[in-house]
């Protein structure tokens, strides 16, 4: 670098305007390239077949903490996190490549054990395991997986299908996993303070396996199939309710309307939230790691969503100028902006 050249810290990007940056000069030459940057997963079209493809990289001290996190719930999680991407795009996931950076402090036994998730993943999706490489690591554990998918080019759903008058619908409950990882997190530091205290988990089964042990939602994706219903848009909740609203409404040009008393939110995560003075609504808006479905229907899909499913109409999809609003349970309406978990932050990259 010269020396007069100027020096632009990351942080002031923060990751996604990274990644704009990184990528806005990017131009896709192939015919078989679908779809690039920018959704969840990548398409690629091969005499007619469509190949869902993503990736994801998860380092140790970043995106997990092995102080409280099982390497086989890692191995599992490692996976899952990849499938719902796949889903995501309304895709079904094929096959997986696993790719590790291991330390020297790791046993052959553990890794055993972090593979012993890994298939126990792959197995219960369906999924084949199917190559990929490992080398070595001097700052811990790293892995990174890439799933591929299929799916028909009438099935795809992108993030920039929403049209004003669509209802947004999320499945499952929000905010329980970030309430999960409180609960670690505040155990991990009361250890290392305290060796001899023994742990205190609250109780809590649901939210803490919300954390270490989520699922992709597979069964949303094969009953909408089901009940000939095709979102609009779609996109899965791994950095927070907030975040990923503002990526479908910002590349389909679009505003939206979330509505605070139909948000889900779990009992378990609504009394804890309370309890560790937390206002649950902020959990579901900007704790992230849930891997539930946030996606977008036409207005005449709407009747055909049965009470009985684990999905619920949080809002409504309006014209660009309305921007993005939460209405409170007291009829206030705020502006929504992306305060969702960022990689970055936690590397303290960002401030």
């Amino acid at each position: 670098m010269a020396e007069n050249t100027p020096r632009t810290e990351i942080g002031a990007l923060g990751e996604f305007g990274l990644i704009r940056l990184l990528t806005n000069s990017i131009k896709l030459n192939q015919e078989s390239s679908i779809k690039g940057v920018g959704d969840d997963a990548a398409v690629v079209n091969h005499q007619g077949k469509n190949t869902v493809i993503t990736t994801d990289m998860l380092a140790e001290g970043i995106h997990f903490d092995l102080m409280y996190t099982p390497l086989k719930h890692l191995g599992y999680k490692a996976i899952v996190v990849n499938l719902s991407d796949i889903y995501a795009m309304n895709a079904t996931p094929t096959q997986v490549t696993v790719s590790l950076a291991i330390s020297s402090r790791y046993s052959v036994e553990a890794l055993e054990e972090l593979y012993e998730g890994i298939n126990l993943a792959c197995k219960k999706y369906g999924v084949d395991l199917v190559g990929g490489d490992t080398t070595s690591s001097l700052s811990g554990l790293v892995i990174s997986i890439t799933a591929l998918g299929v799916a028909d080019t009438e099935d795809l759903v992108y993030r920039n299908g929403a049209k004003p008058g669509d209802a947004i619908c999320v499945s499952g409950d929000l905010g329980s996993a970030y309430l999960g990882l409180q609960i670690l997190e505040r155990e991990k530091r009361i250890f290392l303070e305290h060796p001899e205290v023994q742990p205190e988990l609250e109780d809590q089964p649901y939210l803490i396996g919300r954390q270490l042990k989520p699922e992709a939602r597979k069964d949303i994706i094969e009953l909408l199939k089901e009940q000939g219903i095709k979102p609009t848009s779609m996109i899965d909740i791994s950095d927070g309710l907030s975040s990923e609203i503002l990526h479908i409404c910002t590349q389909s040009g679009v505003g939206a309307k979330i509505y605070e008393d139909q948000v889900p939110i779990s009992e378990d995560a609504y009394n804890l939230a309370i309890k560790f003075n937390i206002d649950p609504i902020t959990c579901a808006l900007n704790g992230g790691e849930d891997y539930e479905l946030l996606f977008t229907v036409r207005q005449e899909d709407v009747a055909k969503l049965s009470n009985e499913w684990d999905i619920s109409v949080i809002g409504r999809i309006t014209e660009k100028s309305d921007s993005v609003t939460l209405t409170t349970k007291g009829g206030n309406v705020h502006p929504i902006s992306a305060q969702g978990w960022d990689p970055l932050i936690k590397a303290g990259i960002l401030g």
